[in-house]
């Protein structure tokens, strides 16, 4: 027998939601399930567009706003064209009835990364407010026929700054008879649920119809961390393979550059406050140009932010994946080892057989420098070229230029002395005393964090709407991280097969939602101080 249950998804992003729930699969008792995603619901078309090609499914780009949050947020009327969406709208456009609703509402006015005046304001006060919007709309539009589980995703400071709004959307749901997990359990670590490679601590209000699922939800299981290298250790290096723009590294200044090298793995800005930065010289004898790393720490306040020129060890886990763009506003940087395009992976890189001995293993690669073997051959009968290998003096005129393009068919390298400006900008390497290359991690990297896939659904690479490698990145930061979103849907479709065998689900995980309200749990479990 098989069970599909269907999936709405609202403020649905680039599909990171859809993704995990479409993975999510179950066998209970004889009983095959898995979901199905209607459609996505979202304000921004390329992350509608992003949404249809890594799911295959549906994405209407719509706004959720009503006409007055509108006004507050844009500070101006709406185009002629603009419509407000009521419930009977939405329920025409998604067609079909959904038995789960997953939303992950904007959390910029929620988050610690906005200041508190800014998340005070207006516009991000109305932003908020498509928390109680959304649900509002759901309710109304399914009032008829309301889904077995309304999940509402955001950051967890949304019970502080959005405590009131909150409040309002318990109300709601309790009046349409809905079960509500309390706060003490609404909280979650995407990466632990979800194995990832990253700390992104997520809370989550479960909504629980009982009048269609009178059972537990638990908690997914939690899962070992991975460290950054296990999950980035198998991608190119920064500008190589086939994924363009998404993984190129940006152009940042030489002293941003320095900054990184100087600061150790696993630190911050704050470490170049205590860097013995009088020892760091890089100079260029003889000649009129010398330059001297000067205090580092000049031009930081006490009250920056931590994640400013973080530098993460690539064996540890990664922190939470933001929309940042560059180290200097908080984007990660990573130490990583693999210099010389992964030297010293091979024992038999550059190696050069005995003519009278016996050869190594024979292997499919063609570059000496990758593998393949090289020998000793006493039968020379004429010298190399002259300028083979050869690096040309700066202050000296060129041999001649010759068509090959190799540096080991000719003198195409140079002795360069222009050490660069502080404030020139371009992709320089330095390595930093612990012998790794201290870099800005590109947007793919930040992707495969998020465990989002390399591939679309048509099978084709990797690639995200637009230009504009800002939205790439606030777009990645803004997903529900696919594996994070499947042990969601997998705790959810369990309880949903053992519901549909008319059982209660036994497990050893916390619970998540009761089968009662608030009052009756707490008598249940022997609990005084409910709210403590």
């Amino acid at each position: 027998m098989e069970k599909t249950y269907k999936v709405l998804h609202l403020f649905c992003g680039i599909g990171g939601g859809s993704i995990g729930f479409a993975n999510a699969q179950e066998n209970y008792r004889g009983i095959q399930g898995k979901f199905e995603n209607i459609c996505g619901i979202d304000v921004d078309p390329e992350a509608c567009e992003d949404y249809q090609n890594l799911t295959g499914n549906r994405a209407e780009n719509l706004d959720l706003f009503s006409r007055e949050q509108y006004i507050q947020f844009h500070g101006k009327q709406p185009p002629e064209s603009w419509e407000e969406i009521t419930p009977g709208k939405l329920r025409k456009i998604v067609g079909d009835i959904p038995d789960v609703i997953f939303t992950s509402p904007p959390c910029k006015g929620f988050s610690g990364l906005l200041p508190e005046a800014s998340a005070k304001t207006q516009k991000y006060q109305a932003l908020n407010k498509l928390t109680v919007r959304s649900i509002q709309l759901i309710l109304e539009a399914y009032s008829d026929n309301l889904p077995a589980l309304i999940l509402l995703e955001n950051v967890p400071r949304i019970t502080t700054r959005g405590k009131h709004l909150l409040e309002q959307i318990k109300q709601q749901l309790e009046l349409f008879g809905y079960a509500i997990n309390d706060d003490r359990n609404n909280y979650h670590d995407c990466g632990e649920i979800g194995g990832l490679a990253q700390k992104r601590k997520r809370y989550l209000m479960i909504a629980r119809n009982p009048a269609k699922l009178d059972a537990f939800v638990y908690k997914p299981p939690t899962l070992k961390l991975k460290s950054i290298g296990e999950v980035l250790g198998n991608l190119p290096l920064p500008g190589q393979g086939k994924y363009g723009k998404l993984h190129q590294l940006p152009n940042l200044q030489w002293k941003t550059w320095v900054r990184l090298a100087l600061i150790p793995a696993g630190g911050d800005w704050r470490d170049l406050e205590n860097c013995d930065w009088e020892k760091y010289i890089i100079t260029q004898s003889p000649g009129p140009l010398s330059v001297k790393v000067s205090n580092p720490s000049t031009g930081f306040k006490s009250d920056t932010h931590h994640a400013i020129y973080r530098v993460q060890k690539w064996d540890d886990t990664g922190k939470t994946v933001t929309g940042a763009m560059r180290p200097n506003n908080g984007a990660p940087c990573i130490a990583d080892p693999r210099l010389d395009h992964q030297k010293g992976r091979y024992t038999n890189k550059w190696q050069v057989l005995k003519w009278d001995g016996q050869a190594t293993t024979v292997t499919g690669t063609q570059d000496i420098q990758a593998g393949a073997q090289s020998i000793e051959d006493p039968r020379l009968t004429c010298s190399p070229r002259a300028g083979t290998m050869g690096v040309q003096k700066w202050d000296e005129p060129s041999k001649t230029v010759i068509g090959a393009g190799d540096i080991h068919a000719g003198s195409a390298a140079v002795a360069d002395p222009r050490i660069p400006e502080e404030t020139q900008q371009g992709v320089f390497i330095i390595i930093a005393e612990d012998g790794t290359w201290h870099r800005p991690l590109t947007t793919l990297e930040l992707g495969v964090l998020q465990s989002l896939p390399l591939t679309l659904y048509s099978g084709e690479p990797l690639k995200l709407a637009g230009n504009s490698d800002a939205r790439f990145r606030e777009r990645i930061g803004n997903m529900v991280p696919p594996a994070a979103a499947q042990a969601i849907a997998d705790t959810m479709l369990r309880t949903l097969l053992a519901n549909e065998s008319g059982e209660w689900l036994m497990s050893g995980e916390e619970i998540w939602v009761t089968p009662y309200n608030e009052n009756e749990y707490a008598e249940v479990q022997g609990e005084v101080d409910y709210d403590s």
